[in-house]
């Protein structure tokens, strides 16, 4: 009789998945760390994007190394400037855009990621950026208002995703106490967030979504929607063994959001399968499934940029690919994001990389 297959677990009970976890996420930090360095006043953007993906190549390079495991960039690297909400990555063939530098006082996004056998992590942080030659030591007036909050909400949100009844210590009472306690609904969520982004006159960005995790995937069953708009809502919580991609978004304007000029960069494989016509079109999307999978990846990323402006079209058009829309704040106010990718294990919540500071 031919024997049944074990199935493999892919939760972070299972000791392999929690160290790919744990090795993607000590490679984002990292290069988080030294593209955070690169962002001076009058840098081009595209060329920091460029410099923090090379940086994750290597990292990921030093890793596995001669076993068979795939791995690679969860996330491309992206420098979003001050009003904008969505990661934002141009090209080097748009004059206009590869020409965008960093201003000096503006708070800017970086985003990135690694996966490490299609566990990922994915990073951002909100920095101020400094003049060259300089620090930014001390951020003052609205600005540090917005860093603040941005801080301060995504530790409470960090803390309320903390399943009911974990404790890593404590007597039979205490832990028949802590299991009692209902979780917290993501209306409460809403609620409580709502609360310090108030105390420090700003607005959450409209639909900041945190997404469950799986492997090869960065947007799964679940999610939790703060300031939902658009019919946009959550659905479901965390639970013991998940990894979550927790996202934090405020403004120092209303929060709503707008849909923004520029040319969508950023696009991600779905699972949809269709024969596609140009030749162009079959030629990135094959490059696409070999370097990135179904992980989000950069059109200049693509061996040829120009043909992949071309064949892009057809492939967003019949649903194999998503294209990422850029998105900026409605009042060009200035924003602030995070993104800390954690884990839930039966202690307490721990985070696969430190959440920004």
């Amino acid at each position: 009789m031919a024997t049944e297959e074990k199935e493999i677990d892919y939760t972070l009970s299972n000791p392999d998945t929690l160290t790919k976890y744990k090795t993607a996420a000590e490679i984002s930090e990292r290069v988080l760390a030294a593209v955070k360095d690169l962002c001076v006043a009058g840098d081009k953007i595209v060329e920091i994007c460029e410099k923090g993906d090379k940086l994750l190549e290597e990292e990921i390079a030093k890793v596995y190394r001669g076993k068979k495991v795939s791995k690679g960039l969860a996330h491309p690297t992206t420098v979003s400037p001050s009003s904008y909400v969505t990661p934002y990555t141009p090209l080097k063939t748009d004059e206009k855009e590869a020409g965008i530098e960093l201003q000096e006082g503006e708070a800017v996004k970086i985003q990135l990621g690694a996966q490490i056998d299609g566990f990922a992590s994915i990073v951002c942080d909100t920095i101020v950026v400094a003049a060259k030659g300089k620090s930014q030591d001390v951020i003052e007036g609205r600005t540090a208002d917005l860093m603040l909050a941005t801080y301060y909400a995504n530790e409470l949100l960090l803390r309320m995703m903390m399943p009911s009844g974990v404790l890593a210590a404590g007597t039979d009472e205490e832990k028949a106490k802590a299991a009692a306690v209902k979780p917290k609904t993501q209306g409460q969520m809403n609620a409580l967030i709502e609360k310090v982004a108030k105390s420090y006159e700003v607005n959450i960005v409209e639909s900041t979504t945190t997404w469950l995790f799986g492997r090869n995937e960065i947007e799964d069953k679940k999610k939790i929607v703060l300031a939902p708009g658009d019919g946009s809502k959550g659905d479901g919580l965390p639970e013991v063994g998940e990894v979550w991609g927790v996202e934090m978004g405020m403004s120092l304007g209303s929060g709503k959001v707008k849909q923004l000029e520029q040319r969508a960069t950023l696009h991600r494989r779905t699972a949809l399968q269709q024969q596609l016509k140009r030749p162009t079109s079959r030629k990135i999307l094959s490059e696409v499934q070999k370097k990135f999978g179904t992980f989000p990846f950069s059109l200049r990323q693509l061996e040829d940029e120009k043909d992949a402006k071309v064949g892009v079209v057809e492939c967003v058009r019949s649903g194999i690919f998503r294209q990422y829309e850029l998105v900026g704040e409605k009042d060009n106010s200035a924003v602030a994001r995070t993104w800390t990718t954690i884990g839930k294990l039966h202690t307490p919540l721990v985070p696969l990389q430190m959440p920004a500071s």
